[in-house]
């Protein structure tokens, strides 16, 4: 990831700054909105405490189970932190939420936003040193680490360097939630997961009447299976689309999460949310963008 470019608002419409002339930095640093950062940040944030109270709670039963359980990932190894107590992730959660849902109305956004996001990392990485990771929770974790940096976004209309970075990580690390995932099949399956029985085990263990349907049209998981690693692999393209075909890509990622939701019952929401750095929520309707992130256009 490179160095997070200084401020730099210019008006909307405007020329980009001579700092941007080059291809490189203008495509880390694109001058973006500052009323995308205000939306961004209200949806994350409160996906933040939706999360933390009702999708990923098991962290807070890690404080009462023996320590011999406890198997830090690397982050946790490196910062040598000791097993979650009964106390410290109660302490924990109560920083995460109230940090969250300051920086969520626009109130100190740099202060609360760095608190934020070292809670949420400290809740995210007590959840997966017990047992399997999850990567869907990777695009938020970067978003949380990046829109500190943006600083106040009061004048929705200002568009800005620094905005456009935070956006741009936050794109970056959603594409790379996809084709990572791909990459780790071709690692631990091959081409033979495309062509393995991965669906049907799957649909056999946390099916639903859907998936009986699907599993009774011969051959049709084995299309769904090399249509998600094709999709998954294409998924940098992302990064280049514009217009409607963005529209069309990123409206195809929220049908395939509704799908994997409805057959096996998996969300993936916190990388769901974090498609939206691709929408121009600067468009939204000036009242919805004020009560988002308090800013005034």
């Amino acid at each position: 990831m490179t160095a997070r470019p200084a401020q730099a608002a210019v008006p909307a419409g405007s020329a980009q700054s001579p700092r941007s002339s080059s291809r490189w930095r203008s495509w880390w640093a694109p001058p973006v909105a500052l009323g995308r950062i205000a939306v961004l940040r209200f949806v994350l944030y409160a996906f933040v405490v939706l999360d933390a109270l009702h999708l990923t709670t098991w962290p807070l039963d890690h404080g009462d189970v023996p320590a011999q359980l406890y198997r830090p990932i690397l982050l946790r190894r490196l910062l040598d932190l000791p097993a979650p107590t009964e106390t410290s992730v109660r302490v924990v959660l109560v920083v995460l939420v109230a940090s969250a849902v300051v920086a969520a109305l626009g109130r100190l956004p740099r202060a609360a936003g760095w608190v934020c996001a070292a809670a949420y990392l400290e809740w995210t990485s007590n959840a997966f040193s017990y047992s399997k990771i999850d990567h869907d929770h990777v695009a938020l974790l970067v978003a949380l680490l990046v829109l500190p940096t943006v600083g106040p976004a009061r004048d929705a209309a200002v568009r800005s360097e620094a905005a456009g970075w935070a956006v741009r990580c936050v794109q970056v690390a959603t594409v790379c939630t996809y084709f990572l995932a791909a990459l780790a099949k071709m690692r631990f399956g091959g081409w033979d997961w495309a062509n393995g029985a991965i669906f049907t085990w799957a649909f056999s263990r946390r099916g639903s009447d859907l998936t009986d349907a699907l599993l009774a049209v011969p051959h049709l998981v084995l299309v769904m299976q090399w249509g998600v690693l094709v999709a998954e692999f294409l998924s940098p393209v992302l990064l280049w689309l514009r217009g409607r075909a963005l529209a069309a890509a990123v409206a195809f990622w929220v049908l395939f999460h509704v799908g994997t939701y409805l057959t096996i019952g998996i969300h993936f929401l916190p990388t769901v949310v974090c498609l939206l750095a691709f929408v121009p929520l600067e468009r939204l309707p000036r009242a919805g963008r004020s009560g988002a992130g308090r800013s005034r256009a």
